[in-house]
């Protein structure tokens, strides 16, 4: 797909809602593969779904089914998910009694901290020049949904998001991501 209209270009390159950078291809493989397999399964999820982490990770067991629909912390929307049968057979192996993310203590789920730390750990590792979280992986969702259908409006549906401008920001995360680059690798000459 083409660049965001010129209209939005100024907002858009002045890192509104990039505070994590969108990653795909092999650093995203890299990525996860040094997480956590209980974390990269969460990361997993999130990649093919488009949900938040903490949504992800207040799974119960008993809700883990072939399609679902969830209710989004955030917003308070709901929402249908479909989950492939061989991550969702990964995610159920892994389960425990109540929690799909079953925290250090049993009787509570996982933390969103403790996802973000193994994917900042797994950045450092790689030397990632970029700063990279677990929402990310939400842009990558929404860059890939974008470049799939070509049409903002489903992009904006499959995130429920309110604002469509903040959903250009998402489907349009790789395209800022190289003019970030290019922007910043360029060298500025200093005046003598």
């Amino acid at each position: 797909p083409p660049g965001p209209p010129t209209r939005w270009r100024s907002v858009l390159l002045g890192g509104i809602g990039l505070t994590t950078t969108y990653i795909d291809g092999d650093q995203l493989e890299l990525v996860l593969a040094l997480l956590t397999p209980p974390n990269r399964l969460a990361c997993q999820l999130a990649l093919h779904t488009g949900l938040r982490i903490n949504d992800v990770l207040t799974l119960r067991t008993d809700q883990l089914k072939p399609r679902l629909t969830i209710r989004e912390a955030k917003t308070g929307k709901s929402r249908r998910i479909t989950i492939p049968a061989k991550l969702l057979s990964s995610i159920k192996a892994q389960a425990g009694e109540v929690w799909a993310w079953p925290g250090r203590n049993p009787s509570k789920h996982r933390t969103r901290q403790a996802v973000w730390a193994d994917v900042k750990r797994a950045q450092r590792a790689l030397r990632l020049p970029v700063s990279i979280g677990p929402h990310s992986l939400r842009k990558t969702y929404a860059v890939r949904q974008y470049a799939k259908s070509g049409d903002l409006g489903k992009v904006q549906a499959a995130l429920n998001h309110s604002d469509i401008a903040v959903t250009m920001l998402y489907a349009m995360a790789d395209h800022l991501s190289r003019q970030r680059a290019a922007g910043g690798s360029r060298r500025r000459s200093r005046p003598r």
